[in-house]
């Protein structure tokens, strides 16, 4: 099925931000959990065009990302993505990983993928690898309104 990417409408942020629910434990990543993200996503200004839509043939929403310069300079860049829930967890994530990937060293120059996981999230951190990624730190980080423990994960090109 083919998959196309836009940049994130504000009908799609708001429906990831308040109809995608992830069934427990990944429900830590439902938007509303992060007030921070929550008002990300949802503002188009403080998305900046650094968000992204992915889409199928039908329109429907499989998932969005965001990317942004780590170091520009060096071509380093952070991704953060999330998946439509109803389609988390069937052997999809490889591929809607790659699309990202594809996309983003096509129209940035991109040397120097970073991606942040919760250490939890096992499920992702088999994915990132099956696609190259090393783990480069574990650290903590403040979210959904406590510390949690963080796998930092890269791939250089």
């Amino acid at each position: 099925m083919a998959q196309t990417i836009t940049t994130l409408s504000q009908e799609n942020a708001l429906k990831i931000a308040n109809e995608w629910h992830y069934a427990a434990p990944y429900d830590f990543y439902d938007m509303q959990n992060d007030i921070e993200d929550y008002e990300e996503i949802i503002t188009p200004s403080l998305r900046q065009n650094n968000y992204y839509q992915v889409t199928n043939d039908k329109n429907d929403l499989v998932g969005f990302f965001v990317i942004e310069p780590a170091d520009k300079n060096k071509g380093k860049y952070e991704i953060g993505l999330g998946m439509n829930p109803s389609i988390t967890g069937k052997g999809k994530g490889i591929d809607f990983l790659n699309l990202i990937i594809n996309f983003s060293q096509s129209k940035f120059c991109v040397l120097e993928i970073i991606l942040d996981v919760a250490q939890f999230n096992v499920r992702a951190q088999k994915v990132y690898q099956k696609a190259g990624f090393k783990i480069s730190r574990h650290h903590e980080q403040k979210t959904n309104g406590t510390t949690y423990n963080f796998v930092e994960m890269t791939k250089t090109y």
